[in-house]
């Protein structure tokens, strides 16, 4: 608590005042980014909001809160809070049942609109009970395919097949984090088994059905036919990286933030793309993923509840997000700046932008991941022991789902 309470403090005294001399007359507003290194950034939103509203005048203080840490700065005191702050969209649940997030009410049906429409993933991440409870700010918080052209061709990347097949040839490896519950859900979720989080925070999860048209045991075995083949290869972030340096990793899964190694690595033959098919039960599935974005959420307890979400919303349109494209290299949620050349140009950010019909915005209770890292590990070993398969599902399964305490 205590430390909390200094964390807070420290947040205001960090505030950086954007405006000029202070009257009883300015608006006040304190808003809430995740990174020091946002600062140029917001100070220009700051500005252009500021010449785009000439009838009011504003006293916009900034303080830096981790977007992973902003939940519990707000759940501590939501009155002692930002009026606008940037959040992990995993975070929502959360924020909402407090009642710290503001419905947003004002232009709504634009902003959903400019971010992909009500099915889009950051608009899912962005809601509660089919209402709209923050804005979209970035959609890059998810994983895709690096490969290198040296090796594949635009067709051999279709096929997880294919590209084990042509690592093996050349002795080198395809690498995948298996024992990871992130990187694991590519495999149930695109054989069309489910996993759902409720709203006590537990989660409903059919990885182990025995009725479904492909089984758990169907994708259990293809993961271990993928983990077996000699063209594949299991590693962690750290180890990929070390992997694509040294030669030996030659293509794999993992995220925006490895980009610039991988790219450094393979010089003009790096490249990018959505994840490929694989096969289970003799058919070719598409591989699906988790997608992350942060979102901007408007304090419901602030004293300029209209004005902050007017902030919000400019803090997130098109020309903010192209902004933070360029000084911060983030990938945009909005539809009009994800799909300009500048962003499509960005490899990893067109592979993100490609896998996001296959994504699933990351809602998953805190029962979820270590079971499921317990039996990815177990298939990226090879099921050592020969453990009965459905077993091991039914395993994992009664974990996920098991009361959150």
């Amino acid at each position: 608590m205590k430390k909390l309470l200094v964390l807070l403090a420290a947040v205001v005294l960090i505030g950086v005042l954007i405006t000029s001399a202070v009257t009883d007359e300015k608006i006040q507003l304190l808003v809430w980014v995740g990174d020091d290194a946002d600062q140029e950034w917001i100070e220009g939103v700051i500005d252009g909001f500021q010449q785009a509203d000439p009838d009011h005048q504003f006293q916009i203080r900034v303080g830096i809160v981790p977007e992973p840490d902003a939940k519990i700065a707000i759940l501590q005191d939501p009155t002692a809070s930002a009026d606008v702050f940037t959040f992990a969209h995993d975070q929502i649940l959360e924020l909402y049942g407090a009642g710290a997030l503001q419905e947003i009410v004002m232009n709504s049906e634009a902003v959903i609109n400019a971010n992909g429409g009500k099915n889009a993933g950051a608009i899912q991440a962005a809601m509660m009970n089919d209402r709209l409870y923050a804005y979209p700010a970035t959609a890059d918080n998810g994983y895709f395919m690096f490969y290198n052209k040296e090796y594949f061709s635009e067709e051999d990347i279709l096929t997880l097949d294919r590209m084990l097949e042509i690592a093996a040839q050349n002795g080198k490896y395809f690498s995948y984090d298996l024992d990871a519950a992130w990187y694991l859900y590519s495999f149930f979720a695109g054989a069309g088994l489910q996993l759902e989080m409720q709203a006590d925070q537990s989660n409903l999860c059919n990885w182990n059905a025995a009725d479904t048209e492909i089984t758990g045991v169907q994708v259990a075995q293809a993961i271990l036919d993928i983990a077996a083949h000699p063209g594949f290869i299991n590693q962690s972030d750290a180890e990929f990286i070390a992997g694509i340096k040294d030669g030996s990793v030659i293509a794999g899964v993992n995220g925006a933030w490895n980009a610039r190694a991988a790219q450094e690595a393979w010089g003009e033959n790096y490249a990018a793309a959505k994840l490929p098919l694989f096969t289970v039960a003799g058919q070719q599935r598409q591989m699906a993923s988790f997608a992350g974005y942060k979102l901007v959420g408007v304090n419901a307890y602030s004293a300029n509840v209209g004005h902050a979400m007017r902030f919000a919303e400019y803090m997130t349109n098109y020309e903010s997000q192209m902004k933070r494209f360029e000084l911060r290299g983030q990938g945009p949620s909005n539809m009009q700046a994800a799909s300009s050349p500048a962003v499509m140009a960005d490899p990893a950010i067109a592979a993100l932008t490609a896998q996001d019909a296959y994504a699933q915005a990351q809602n998953v209770g805190p029962n979820y991941w270590a079971p499921a890292d317990t039996f990815g590990a177990i298939m990226a070993a090879g099921n050592p022991e020969g453990t009965d398969l459905q077993a091991l599902l039914d395993q994992m399964v009664a974990g996920i789902t098991a009361p959150v305490q």
